[in-house]
């Protein structure tokens, strides 16, 4: 296949793959989607409809079993595949170069159906570009394609899954540039678009407009529900806040606890979303505590709800969702915080009805900008969730509510600190991405130097405490680190290394440590590429000053496949 494709001539190659790659996204999402829509629908509509007692005993099993299936996957096979999934894509396009492994897909995929369709609170799109991504990677790698081209393959089927899961690719690519590229003018927008294109022509063939949820069109406005949209932005960016901090915090304390097991966590959480879920679902009716909560919205849409209602169902969604993310839960944040956002607005609007003329199509702006306020603060994506809804509704009328509420959403989401929810994911996880700008032609890029590449923020060994070397492994994943004793480095020394002292009980050995000056260029250092078995170089500002970073021989490669982007 390989020499086949090198037969085409580059350009249409490009062309072709990315299709290709949106295709397979296409395909992947609606399978996703079909799975997780249908086993909902089988358990919980029938158990809707079931007497009280029979409900209560048949959504506990449900949502537990399916919680601890997923738990024990995700445990034993593949601890990666917990959470939305994007900001592991999002390490793996910058760290990995995109390459994402087969396991990870398979268990995102099975994690996720069993999750989302056991009643727990997280939504679905988060997975999809996980899954479309890693997928894609791994097309790449069957096609022939170098380890070093693939992240091109994983960043179209991110564009994709997330263009099907909505039917709205302007949205996609500019989430995909805003959150994973970081870079609105990127060299890959072509791809990018392609590849959402191709994958939002699947869905609306296979499934239809609307995909996710139902949303009217809406007929004129009223002058007076411009006032009530700074009131709906804030409290939609509010609930936003609250969600990204406590969320975080459940999320570090399971995480650092010994006493529960974690293919247990994630039950919990399920056990927490039951309670809060029957009881509401017993005294209002409605699901939209678990699972998605499309239904309960889509219903809200087209019918309206009650003031009172709706802000039940908004505070019981945001702990259910804090619950199930933070508990470890196998699923993402887009439909929560859509879900949270309209309810948000439909209160609000109930509300202001009470004092001043509100029309339906008043309440239907007012809940598209809560779902566009509560997003934007979580995801710090203002771009994406205006054209998100604008694409779901096709209504120009809308866009100067939604820019208004957009803008006072991403005032109050300062409040919840500088990065959005996905980095502050990979922070507490120990990932820091380390983003090199190559240059624009490979001849010169023997001229950069090396502050170009080195990553300012080393992790090191600096102290040789067996129970700071096993607390070291364990949060970071490096394969070695460099060694820092009495403010002189030592040396550089490799997982292994440390592993096998700890094992025996003996100090760890290590090797010299090359050590380069940040102001010196890659054609200058080139000499020393070889000496480093580790492939780990250290870099001070000055000759025989303290260690200022690290740079690996996987850097350079990132970054030479960045320039062949």
């Amino acid at each position: 296949m390989q020499k086949l494709l090198k037969k085409i001539p580059e350009k249409i190659r490009l062309v072709l793959l990315t299709a290709l790659f949106g295709m397979v996204a296409g395909l992947a999402t609606v399978a996703f989607m079909q799975a997780t829509n249908r086993l909902f629908a089988l358990a919980w509509h029938r158990l809707g409809t079931a007497g009280t007692t029979w409900f209560l005993a048949g959504s506990l099993l449900t949502i537990v079993l399916s919680s601890l299936v997923a738990g024990l996957l995700m445990s034993r096979l593949c601890p990666v595949a917990a959470g939305s999934g994007i900001p592991q894509l999002k390490a793996a396009y910058w760290m990995e170069l995109g390459v994402v492994p087969f396991r990870a897909v398979v268990v995102k995929f099975i994690g996720g159906v069993l999750t989302l369709a056991g009643g727990s609170s997280l939504g679905r799109e988060g997975p999809t570009v996980f899954i479309c991504g890693g997928l894609c990677s791994n097309v790449a790698a069957w096609l022939g394609i170098d380890k070093q081209k693939r992240r091109h393959a994983a960043l179209a089927g991110a564009a994709a899954g997330l263009a099907a899961a909505f039917n709205t690719p302007l949205a996609a690519v500019s989430f995909i540039l805003e959150e994973i590229l970081g870079d609105l003018g990127s060299r890959l927008i072509g791809s990018v678009v392609l590849a959402s294109v191709t994958g939002a022509f699947i869905v609306y063939a296979l499934v239809g407009k609307q995909p996710s949820f139902f949303m009217p069109s809406v007929d004129s406005c009223s002058w007076g529900m411009y006032l009530v949209v700074p009131l709906t932005a804030a409290l939609s960016a509010l609930a936003g806040v609250v969600f990204q901090r406590a969320c975080l915090d459940l999320r570090r304390r399971m995480k650092g606890q010994q006493r529960i097991p974690g293919w247990l966590q994630s039950a919990t959480g399920a056990v927490a979303v039951w309670c809060l879920g029957s009881g509401l679902f017993l005294a209002t009716g409605h699901l939209g505590v678990f699972g998605l909560g499309y239904e309960d919205l889509s219903a809200a849409f087209r019918d309206g709800i009650a003031w009172k209602i709706a802000g039940l169902l908004a505070a019981a969604k945001l702990v259910a969702t804090i619950a199930s993310y933070g508990s470890g839960g196998c699923g993402g944040i887009f439909s929560p915080t859509l879900f949270i956002g309209a309810m948000c607005g439909f209160f609000t609007a109930g509300m202001a009805s009470c004092w001043m003329p509100l029309g339906p199509a008043d309440h239907l702006v007012l809940a598209a900008v809560g779902m566009c306020g509560c997003f934007s603060a979580v995801v710090r994506a203002p771009i994406t969730g205006i054209l998100m809804i604008f694409e779901m509704t096709h209504q120009f009328g809308m866009v100067p509510a939604l820019m208004l509420g957009t803008l006072v959403s991403q005032s109050v989401a300062r409040l919840a600190g500088k990065h959005n929810f996905y980095n502050e994911i990979l922070a507490q996880d120990n990932v820091a991405i380390h983003k090199i700008a190559p240059p624009h032609d490979l001849a010169a890029w023997r001229t950069l130097p090396v502050s170009a590449f080195a990553n300012r923020k080393p992790v090191a060994v600096t102290s040789l405490d067996p129970d700071l070397l096993r607390n070291l492994l364990k949060r970071h994943a490096f394969r070695c680190f460099p060694v820092i004793l009495e403010g002189e480095i030592k040396g550089v020394v490799t997982r292994e290394t440390v592993h096998h002292a700890l094992a025996h009980g003996i100090p760890p050995t290590w090797e010299a440590a090359v050590v380069v000056r940040a102001d010196q260029t890659l054609q200058e250092i080139e000499p020393f590429l070889i000496k480093s078995n580790a492939g780990l170089f250290a870099v001070a500002d000055t000759r025989g000053g303290p260690l200022t970073g690290v740079f690996t021989l996987h850097d350079l490669l990132r970054a030479q496949a960045a320039t062949l982007e």
